[in-house]
């Protein structure tokens, strides 16, 4: 990649006194994947969405997997710090330095969302990770947190993120002071509707709370 306007993306300004979704797809999706997602959390917001840099088979990705369920960690520290200076440059030509940016994330999508918020916690105000898991496994985290609103929407049952690692990433994101909501369905991997229901009001509620 040449430079981050050659980044293949969507973007739609919304509301000027509403949030910014960076909307992040999972594995073999595109920057359209998660539009529809968006217009129905938060139909005003503002949209980036940008695609993963990384082909799996043909596929988008976020970052390299070693195999189904083990991330190449270097890579996501590596693509993480990619994705928050790509979000800078976006602030700066999209004029959106002023608005709040939230991630939105399924899957892989969610965990470089969730890794560029504990590594780059000046990058984004806020998470919303569906079906995520712990994406720094082995590495310590020592970022500050505390401006950091996440919100984790998983299911009981899921294979490719279990709650062992949905709840390692819970007592890290709490450890260095994030504000946490979760939320844990019965079945497995995906986007159920009352995912949406609740991080739509989720996304909701913080945006009246910055704006108060």
């Amino acid at each position: 990649m040449t430079g981050h306007h050659a980044w293949p993306h969507v973007f739609e300004p919304g509301s000027t006194d509403e949030p910014v979704l960076l909307l992040l797809h999972g594995t073999g999706g595109s920057e359209f994947d998660l539009l529809p997602l968006a217009a129905r959390l938060a139909p005003q917001a503002g949209i980036l969405s940008p695609r993963g840099p990384v082909q799996e088979n043909g596929m988008n990705r976020w970052f390299r997997r070693i195999e189904e369920g083990v991330f190449d960690v270097d890579d996501v520290v590596r693509r993480a710090g990619e994705l928050a200076a790509f979000l800078a440059w976006a602030r700066e030509t999209y004029g959106i330095d002023d608005r709040q940016v939230t991630a939105v994330g399924f899957s892989n999508g969610a965990n470089i969302g969730l890794a560029a918020a504990l590594l780059h916690p000046e990058a984004l105000d806020g998470v919303v990770a569906f079906s995520g898991m712990y994406p720094l496994e082995g590495r310590t985290v020592n970022a500050d947190l505390s401006a950091t609103d996440v919100a984790l929407f998983n299911g009981d049952a899921d294979p490719m993120a279990p709650l062992a690692s949905v709840e390692q990433l819970a007592a890290v994101l709490e450890s260095r002071g994030a504000r946490l909501t979760r939320s844990v369905r019965g079945g497995g991997h995906g986007v159920h509707s009352s995912d949406i229901t609740g991080a739509a009001s989720w996304l909701a509620e913080r945006s009246r709370r910055v704006s108060s």
